[in-house]
């Protein structure tokens, strides 16, 4: 059986390829003589940070559960792809058609337990047939002197680096035997934080910690920069309270005492607890 026998028809892929017609019209609109001057001033660099900005307001949305600011956000994300496409359009590299063509291509070639003969049982089935296609293509691209961290982008936020690449590692073997050897490592890196006497030192010491933690993390199934971004949602939520109570007592932040703010951050924790909305000890 073929491939393409194998695929299974969106029913909205009618509407969705209309309406990704349209949109493509209006950005080549938007980038003509008679379009927006804005967008035709644009350049590569400049959308950088228009790129970033949609993500992470994906991922906010995403964090949050939130559907339908979800939708908007994909749109724009979307929107950033069609720009840039157009874009390459006009410098003859390549187009939205061929961006399409490629993932497509990329996506039947790497699932072969889907659109090929290969099996997987299980998701570690399948993203072990994912990662060894996925080698396979970059060996024929970069041959021999590739390394197993290449492609790995280097504008990541510092923890996903550290998680992405804790986890090429463990699939040759480059790993600790047990948990509790990772939970050794740790002490022992937390001990050569306190004895560094140097700045410098210090600051790499701590990174060696944040490393380290990244493949408990790793260990424990767990996502750091999820968890991260959520403690640090938590900590916001919380803080807010703690300015919420102070201001209607008619005080500052800065007239209450370290003791005085914690009594109130533990009580904001014991009402959260109770409440179940936050039964996290932190």
């Amino acid at each position: 059986m073929s491939r393409e026998t194998k695929i299974k028809r969106n029913p909205y892929a009618k509407q969705i390829a209309s309406k990704l017609e349209k949109l493509v019209d209006v950005m080549h609109t938007l980038r003509s003589e008679e379009g927006c001057p804005w967008d035709r001033a644009q350049s590569l660099g400049d959308l950088r940070q228009y790129v970033l900005e949609e993500t992470y307001e994906v991922l906010q949305a995403m964090d949050q559960s939130n559907l339908p600011a979800l939708k908007e956000e994909l749109g724009d994300l979307m929107f950033q792809v069609v720009f840039l496409s157009q874009m390459m359009q006009e410098q003859n590299a390549f187009t939205l058609l061929e961006v399409l063509d490629t993932v497509t291509k990329k996506m039947l070639s790497r699932h072969p337990h889907v659109f090929g003969s290969s099996q997987a049982q299980s998701p570690e089935q399948a993203l072990q047939n994912w990662e060894s296609m996925k080698d396979k293509q970059k060996a024929l691209k970069q041959g021999s002197d590739r390394s197993i961290l290449d492609g790995i982008p280097l504008h990541l936020p510092a923890l996903q680096q550290a998680s992405m690449i804790s986890s090429k590692v463990v699939r040759v073997g480059f790993e600790w035997e047990t948990e509790d050897d990772v939970w050794k490592k740790l002490e022992e890196e937390f001990r050569e934080f306190r004895e560094a006497q140097t700045e410098e030192h210090r600051a790499e010491e701590l990174g060696d910690i944040l490393f380290t933690m990244v493949n408990i993390a790793r260990k424990q199934k767990i996502n750091p920069e999820d968890a991260l971004r959520a403690a640090n949602e938590k900590f916001r939520k919380r803080f807010s309270k703690l300015e919420k109570r102070v201001y209607e007592q008619n005080k500052q932040l800065g007239d209450l005492s370290l003791a005085e703010m914690d009594a109130i951050w533990e009580e904001i924790k014991k009402e959260e607890k109770q409440s179940g909305a936050g039964v996290s000890p932190a």
